[in-house]
């Protein structure tokens, strides 16, 4: 069984910076695809961002250039740091690992951006 736990999520004020974690456990390989992506009530999934096992990442206009995501394979953990936060960043992230054509995900993490 595979599980997918995200934190670091929580309150802060615009301009502010955030560091996400997320762990991934059990019968899974770290060298799969693993990224982020943020859902506001009422909304669609928005993807955020993504690296691959060799670490080719992939971000949205919305956030480059302020998000930056990392990884260890070793640890099958995946970062997602979060600069000069906006309002419009505010929003429950979820972490996934993806296995071939299954993605696995986590309940998910709080982030408010708010003054």
């Amino acid at each position: 069984q595979v599980q997918v736990v995200e934190s670091g999520g929580g309150l802060v004020q615009p301009g502010g910076s955030l560091r996400l974690s997320c762990v991934v456990s059990g019968n899974i390989s770290g060298d799969n695809d693993m990224g982020w992506f943020r859902q506001v009530p009422g909304s669609q999934r928005e993807f955020v961002a993504t690296i691959t096992a060799a670490g080719r990442t992939n971000y949205p206009d919305s956030v480059r250039g302020r998000f930056t995501i990392s990884r260890d394979n070793a640890k099958k953990t995946v970062m997602l740091q979060m600069n000069s936060l906006v309002a419009e960043d505010t929003a429950a992230y979820y972490c996934f690992i993806q296995a071939g054509t299954r993605q696995y995900w986590g309940q998910g993490t709080q982030v408010t951006v708010s003054s």
